[in-house]
């Protein structure tokens, strides 16, 4: 008898959760269509808006003289959890000073590793890479991923990094 009275109660405990359940549901689906957060996409393409903190690929910002902020210092490269940043650099003795400093020849993004983490951007002193929201990468052929983000000719400029700081 305690077995039957335990199954009635286990099963009217769960048509009670079950209610519960559906009126939150139903809340959600009565709401004022304002609140709605689902985009159609690809219907709604040049309209389409994403968060503030969105994240879809690296770039690495340059200035009209191609300038860049990197210095090669590879603390994005060293945080990145999957090995998804390679920067290659070589050793040049300063005009200035002449202390040997290290200089940027490529800086290697293979955006197929990326999980998009964001810590390379957190992790940079200079502020010198950054998350766009491009987020349309389909190719047919893997290597397209692999990116190289400095473009040819561009140095490192203290006073890039300066003015960019300030702000």
């Amino acid at each position: 008898m305690n077995a039957i009275i335990n199954y009635f109660s286990e099963v009217l405990n769960g048509g009670i959760s079950l209610l519960k359940g559906m009126g939150i549901t139903g809340k959600h689906f009565v709401r004022s269509p304002k609140e709605i957060i689902t985009q159609q996409y690809p219907e709604n393409k040049d309209t389409l808006v994403f968060g503030e903190r969105f994240r879809a690929q690296l770039f690495m910002e340059h200035n009209d003289e191609n300038q860049i902020r990197c210095d090669a210092c590879q603390t994005c490269e060293t945080v990145c959890p999957n090995g998804s940043i390679e920067v290659v650099w070589h050793r040049e003795a300063d005009p200035e000073t002449g202390k040997k400093k290290k200089v940027l020849d490529k800086y290697v993004y293979h955006l197929s590793m990326c999980t998009f983490c964001n810590l390379c951007v957190l992790a940079c002193p200079t502020e010198a890479i950054k998350m766009n929201q491009e987020f349309e990468t389909a190719v047919y052929d893997r290597s397209e991923l692999t990116k190289v983000l400095n473009k040819p000719g561009s140095k490192f400029s203290q006073d890039f990094v300066d003015k960019s700081l300030e702000k």
